[in-house]
């Protein structure tokens, strides 16, 4: 159900409503972690959204910015959650990068060139005399 344009809903019900967030308690803690900025300044998760406005938001490493373009109280399908807000095009070109950059990042575990000791490997380490900085005089 959408209001009319001229009547607002609060900033964590919209971010719910619209998919971002699986919860309005998790909107409302990002928005807590100033995560979430409504045209360029930090909000309170009272704040009153209207269409119009932009909206740039975190989830965990991606960044996005957002055009409202409508505004519901009411969670809904995927497909009229979508059609609450537009993405940018710099938004969306910087998430494109970022994906292309984690594809091509190398895997962290292929640096490891041995796994973990072994039995034999363990009793050395243990009779192994190591130094102490505190008696050294």
């Amino acid at each position: 159900m959408n209001l009319p344009p001229s009547s607002g809903v609060r900033l964590d019900k919209w971010l719910w409503a619209a998919r971002f967030y699986k919860t309005r308690s998790l909107a409302a803690e990002e928005i807590a972690r100033q995560r979430v900025l409504v045209n360029g300044q930090h909000a309170k998760a009272s704040r009153d959204l209207k269409a119009g406005d932009t909206v740039r938001l975190r989830q965990g490493s991606v960044e996005r910015t957002v055009l409202v373009r409508a505004v519901s109280p009411q969670r809904g399908p995927a497909t009229e959650a979508q059609q609450l807000y537009e993405e940018t095009p710099d938004s969306v070109a910087r998430r494109q990068a970022q994906a292309r950059q984690r594809q091509l990042a190398p895997e962290p575990a292929g640096s490891i060139e041995q796994g973990r000791p072994t039995k034999r490997d363990r009793r050395q380490l243990a009779d192994w005399d190591r130094w102490s900085a505190s008696l050294d005089e």
